[in-house]
């Protein structure tokens, strides 16, 4: 049986697996005999990688059926600074499963996205979980806080996705909420209200946030970087994700 290496955000973690990407998201999401229920985010990466830091030969050697022939559902490489070691180039795909278990694949862009008026939204995902509201486009934003870090915290590498504001992006005083899903709006306003060009460009909403997040509320994409490589995975729109992952779609709605 061929091995996988998967790095997981959700926790953050790099694993070894014979389960291919949408069984192993399955399994992740779902646990064994769908016992429990959670989102899962992981990268399938390179198998070819090697690093130092992890010893993944002896990972991949216990990476072995069960003795029914059953593939092994997972082997633990690493659990702890595991985003800063793997070079954005060793990333394939990204998926995202929903808590019932359907895995999408999403694969990188070949740019990032054009800026787009307004303010913006992140939530990061790792090595931290935080929730910031910024006047800075996605790559400013990565940059601010890792190759070029305005203030004393600085981090090697980030994985990120945008969420969605929607009106609140132009008027965070007034914009009605519409269908925006947050129950912290109150508070989002009042962060959002606190940031401008010419004065705090980053403003916490959540210094520790839920790791989970609904799917629908992501505009454009997740975001990986690790040093000065930024990496672009844009998500579907709804349009597309009703008409071609109509399975998934309903899954993550439910």
């Amino acid at each position: 049986m061929t091995i996988h290496l998967y790095f997981s955000l959700l926790p953050e973690a790099l694993i070894a697996s014979m389960l291919p990407p949408e069984q192993f998201g399955q399994y992740y999401a779902t646990g064994h005999r769908y016992k429990s229920k959670g989102q899962a985010i992981f990268f399938e990466v390179d198998p070819a990688f090697r690093h130092p830091t992890f010893n993944i030969d002896e990972a991949l050697k216990r990476c072995v059926p069960h003795p029914d022939g059953s593939p092994k559902n997972s082997v633990y490489v690493s659990m702890y600074r595991v985003l800063e070691q793997i070079p954005v180039s060793a990333l394939r795909k990204l998926y995202v499963s929903t808590a019932y278990g359907h895995t999408l694949g999403l694969s990188r862009a070949g740019s990032l996205p054009a800026e787009e008026r307004g303010l913006h939204l992140y939530h990061d995902l790792a090595p931290i979980n935080s929730l910031v509201v910024s006047m800075q486009g996605p790559q400013a934003y990565y940059s601010g806080i890792t190759s070029q870090p305005a203030k004393f915290i600085r981090f090697p590498g980030l994985c990120f996705v945008e969420l969605a504001l929607g009106a609140l992006a132009t008027d965070p005083l007034n914009g009605p909420v519409g269908d925006l899903p947050y129950s912290y709006i109150h508070h989002l306003r009042e962060a959002l209200l606190q940031i401008s060009p010419d004065g705090k460009q980053n403003k916490l909403v959540h210094r520790v946030h839920s790791p989970e997040f609904p799917y629908r509320t992501v505009k454009g994409g997740f975001y990986v970087g690790n040093g000065p490589e930024l990496a672009y995975y844009p998500m579907p729109s709804h349009e597309v994700l009703r008409g071609d992952h109509s399975a998934w779609w309903r899954s993550a709605n439910l």
